[in-house]
Parts: C-alpha cells; sequence; structure tokens
C-alpha cells in the first residue's frame, strides 16, 4: 500500500507541494483580507523553482527533490572552501576518493580541471607515488589508446580502448543508466560490460560494443534449470554489437560469494533480460555448473570461442587461493587452450550491496592480484598471447598509469563512470530510494536522469581522462601507455626513503617458473608444484 501511495505520490515532492499550498493560501488571505502579500510572492517563486527542478535536465537531484535539492547547490556556492566539502565529504571515503569523485565531475560537466595553489596532497606520507618525468617529452598525435584483443584462436580480435566500463548490471542500475552509460560508449568508441545480469533491451538501444560477462546464473544463455545452454549463448553471442566474452570467476567486491535477487525485484524486463521467471527468486550460485576443474573452464573457453564465431573469450577473477590460480594456468599449457583475456578485479572495487566482511577482508587487492597474474604469465611464457584487464577503483588517469605500470593492457571503471552519471554516493544502491536515479528500478526516480545529458557527461569524462593520460605518457617521454613500466613510477616508503615501484614489487623473469623455479618468490615455490591442472585444491 505504501509503495502505491508513494507512486501516485512521491514523499520526495513534498517541499514543492507545501509550497504550492502556502502560495495558494497567501493568494486567498491576500485577496480576501489584503495580508499575505510577503508569503505569497516568497513561496510562489518558490513553488516556480520547484516547477522549473521538476523540467530542467541537468541535475538529477533537483528533478527528485525539487525546492529542497537546491539546497545541495547553494551550500556549493557559499565559498570555495564549502563547495570542496560538500562534494567531497561522505560517511567512509578517503580523502583521496573524495577528491577524485570531484575530478569526475568536473571532466563529465566539461569544466576545467585544473586547480590552484598546486597539490593539496602530503607528499612527505608513506605511500606516496609519482611518475617520473623526462626533459625530453613527446608529443603524441592522438589519445585514443587501443589494445588488440583476440589471440591466435581468436578470428574477430577487438581493438579495445585502454579505458572503459566495467561491469554493472541491469537491475543493480537503472534502465536510464544503462542506457546513458551505453550511448556514451557508442560515442566515444569504447566498451560497455554488461556485467553478470546479461544484455537487456537497453543495451540494443544505442549500439555500443558490448562486453557480455556470464556469471554462475548464465543468465540470457541458461536452460529451465538453470544450467548453461549452448543454443542460447550463441543466440546472444553472434550478435555483432558483443565484441568480447567474459566469464565471471569471482567478484572483487565479494569473492566466493553468490547472490540472490528477490522475486518482487525480478520485473518483466530483468527477466526476459536473465531468461528467469518473473517474481521468482533470481540466484546467482557461488560456483560454475558448467566446469569444476581448470582443464574444464579452458574446454569451457574453447566451446565458448566456437559458439561465438570466433570472438575473444576470457574470464575475470580476484585473486584468492594461489595454488588455484597457477592450476588455471597449468591448465592452459596442458590443453594448450588459452583465453584471450584476463580481467583482475581488486578486492577494493565497489558493489550495491555485500556483507562488510567480503568487503574489507576477502581477496587480494589489485596490485597483488594484477601482479601475480602478469608474473605468472610471463614465468610460463604466456604473457604476449595473453592480455590483462583490471578493475578495481581506478577513476583517474594515474590510476590508469600505475595499472598499466604493474601489468595490465586495459582498464575498466565502474565507479568513475556512476559519478559520470550523477552518483553522490548516497549509499542507498540497494534501497531502490537512489536520490539520482542511477541504482533504482523506481519508474519515476529513474526518469530523472535524462539520458541524453548523462551520456554526454559519460563521453566527456572517457574522453578527458585519456586526454589527461595522453598528456602523463608524454610528460614521462613515451609514446603510448604500453610503455609505462614500473621503473617509471617512485613510492615513499618511509620519512628518508623512496623506491621504484620495480624494486619493490617482485619480477619474473620469462619462461622461470618452467627452468629456474627455485630462484623465484616464495608463493611460486611453495605452490607452483603442488598445484595441478586437473582440481582447484592443493595436490
Amino acid at each position: 500500500m505504501l509503495d502505491r501511495l508513494n507512486a501516485l505520490y512521491p514523499v520526495r515532492y513534498t517541499a514543492l507541494a507545501l509550497c504550492v499550498l502556502i502560495t495558494l493560501l497567501s493568494l486567498f488571505t491576500l485577496v480576501a483580507f489584503g495580508i499575505g502579500g510577503v508569503s505569497f510572492l516568497v513561496f510562489g517563486a518558490l513553488s516556480l523553482v520547484g516547477f522549473w527542478d521538476l523540467r530542467q535536465i541537468k541535475s538529477s537531484v533537483r528533478r527528485n527533490y525539487p525546492v529542497i535539492g537546491n539546497l545541495r547547490f547553494m551550500l556549493e556556492k557559499i565559498r570555495p572552501e564549502m563547495r570542496q566539502y560538500f562534494l567531497e565529504s561522505d560517511t567512509d571515503a578517503t580523502p583521496f576518493s573524495r577528491s577524485q569523485r570531484s575530478l569526475v565531475y568536473a571532466r563529465a560537466k566539461g569544466e576545467t580541471d585544473k586547480r590552484p595553489f598546486g597539490s593539496q596532497l602530503d607528499m612527505s606520507v608513506d605511500g606516496h607515488e609519482w611518475l617520473n618525468h623526462s626533459l625530453q617529452p613527446t608529443t603524441l598525435a592522438t589519445h585514443d589508446f587501443r589494445v588488440l584483443i583476440g589471440g591466435d584462436a581468436c578470428t574477430q580480435a577487438y581493438h579495445a580502448s585502454v579505458f572503459n566500463i566495467s561491469a554493472m548490471s541491469f537491475g543493480a542500475l537503472s534502465a536510464n543508466a544503462i542506457q546513458a552509460l551505453n550511448a556514451g560508449a557508442q560515442r566515444g568508441r569504447f566498451a560497455h560490460d554488461t556485467g553478470e545480469g546479461s544484455i537487456s533491451a537497453w543495451h540494443r538501444v544505442h549500439h555500443g560494443d558490448l562486453i557480455w560477462e556470464i556469471g554462475s546464473g548464465y543468465f540470457g544463455c541458461r536452460d529451465e534449470t538453470g544450467r548453461f545452454s549452448p543454443e542460447r549463448f550463441r543466440a546472444n553471442a553472434i550478435d555483432p554489437q558483443v565484441k568480447m566474452i567474459e566469464i565471471k570467476l569471482s567478484q572483487g567486491a565479494k569473492p566466493g560469494h553468490g547472490g540472490v535477487l528477490p522475486g518482487p525485484k525480478v520485473t518483466p524486463e530483468i527477466a526476459a533480460a536473465r531468461g528467469v521467471l518473473v517474481g521468482a527468486d533470481c540466484i546467482s550460485p557461488s560456483s560454475h555448473s558448467a566446469f569444476d576443474t581448470p582443464i574444464g573452464l579452458m574446454l569451457f573457453i574453447a566451446q565458448l570461442r566456437e559458439l561465438s564465431g570466433g570472438k575473444p573469450i576470457g574470464f575475470k577473477l580476484c585473486i584468492g587461493h594461489p595454488w588455484e590460480w597457477f592450476a588455471i594456468v597449468k591448465a592452459m599449457l596442458v590443453t594448450g587452450v588459452r583465453p584471450d583475456f584476463i580481467v583482475v578485479d581488486g578486492a577494493e572495487g565497489g558493489t550495491g550491496a555485500a556483507p562488510l566482511e567480503f568487503t574489507d577482508h576477502v581477496g587480494a587487492p589489485l596490485q597483488e592480484g594484477l601482479r601475480l597474474v602478469h608474473n605468472t604469465l610471463v614465468g610460463v611464457n604466456l604473457r604476449e598471447h595473453i592480455r590483462i584487464g583490471c578493475a578495481g577503483k581506478i577513476v583517474s588517469a594515474f590510476d590508469i598509469v600505475r595499472a598499466m605500470a604493474i601489468g595490465a593492457d586495459w582498464c575498466n571503471s565502474a565507479r568513475g563512470f556512476m559519478f559520470a552519471l550523477g552518483c553522490i554516493q548516497a549509499q542507498s544502491c540497494h534501497t531502490g530510494h537512489c536520490p539520482t536515479g542511477v541504482t533504482t528500478q523506481d519508474p519515476v526516480r529513474q526518469q530523472a536522469l535524462v539520458i541524453p545529458d548523462k551520456a554526454d557527461r559519460v563521453y566527456h569524462f572517457h574522453q578527458s581522462t585519456l586526454m589527461a593520460l595522453q598528456e602523463l605518457v608524454q610528460a614521462a617521454g613515451l609514446q603510448h601507455p604500453r610503455d609505462i613500466t614500473s621503473h617509471h613510477l617512485v613510492r615513499r616508503v618511509s620519512e628518508n626513503e623512496v623506491r621504484l615501484l620495480a624494486n619493490l614489487l617482485p619480477l619474473t623473469p620469462p619462461g622461470a617458473l618452467l627452468t629456474d623455479l627455485a630462484s623465484q618468490h616464495a608463493v611460486f615455490t611453495t605452490y607452483w608444484e603442488r598445484a595441478s591442472a586437473k582440481r582447484f585444491g592443493l595436490a
């Protein structure tokens, strides 16, 4: 009953309704008794502001919260310090992430991202990192940096941007948010990962490039029992809009944890995209049923590559037990089947809702996971055949530089593109009451997110970030982000000591795991020989 009442009259419109009511009462007293002129003018003006808020397209907050939503922007304009505080304050973000959100807002809106009075970071703090520049900077013709993804067995390789939209499902995001992301991706010629919720009708409206993520629920390619369906997979995979297929083994924000979308939230649109029943609980198991061994995973990859007509097939994982990752690599060597790409998801990545213990204490952070994956592939002479993507709080151009320096070929971002859509980190993603229309299925709330305007912001954020990346690459005297290595980055490790990242992070020589295991890092000497391609557990 409350939901129906809220649909007829959303409570967030109360401020506007009160202004209109007081305006009408003031008009009555003014005509009848000659009093109330001031209140009529004041609340009449506020009513006009509220109606304008409903019609404007730039601010989702003001469209969803007419009149009262203006308080946010009034505080911004009081003075620069208040603007910075209001834009950057939230309950759990660090100062570094808050400054990043402000950066995204500026770039998405086409505002200047330049800042006067120098850096606000304390460069003497342990952990501070910087990029060494060159006295002979380069001049590059374009900021459209790309990487070719697709190995020898792939017949439809994909020239991907080095910066793409990370996995976020329809259902977690609203229809309008999905459309805005995909429209921005289409305009900027970069990729939009569907998330494990599969390809919805909203993904197809603007024809932007898609990376189709397949999770343990096999949404979009499942049979009536919830198992993998080759026929249904092929029907979606051969769509020209689908450029790559990504098998989700684990998610950084909650690795090893399945999920349930409660039946009442499974709308006809979500059911159609996922291939499930309307109103029935939509379950994502914690592990896959299509394979249960590393060799089985490789055979599944080969099957998907054939069914898709030779498109790039890869998988995403957050590193957990190192021997399980080693077992997957050994399966590549035993079978001769290789994924075209691997996406490393850091444990610091975000999600709409996850248990606190998982978000804080399960899974390897991006630096450790990415470095292990890169070093292992180098150590078995497979690195040149497999591209590595990564995700996990990547927002700025320096984040991209850092990730590529420690082993990535390209980066994905969810958080950055959500900020570009207007997300203010209200942390109400799981409630359905998102104030900006980004993470809600409420048809009224999500209409506050105006697709053309937010698609422009998504496009501008992507372009501005790559332009900043171009400037960093030029400053370092390089030709492409792929030329950046851990020898270009420096980290402060104490008040009086700095070290190259190359000297802090382990390096594995090419082929060393096959010929010189004894001299390698302890994680290899401890677990490599005990890992087996036939099982995920220790031998």
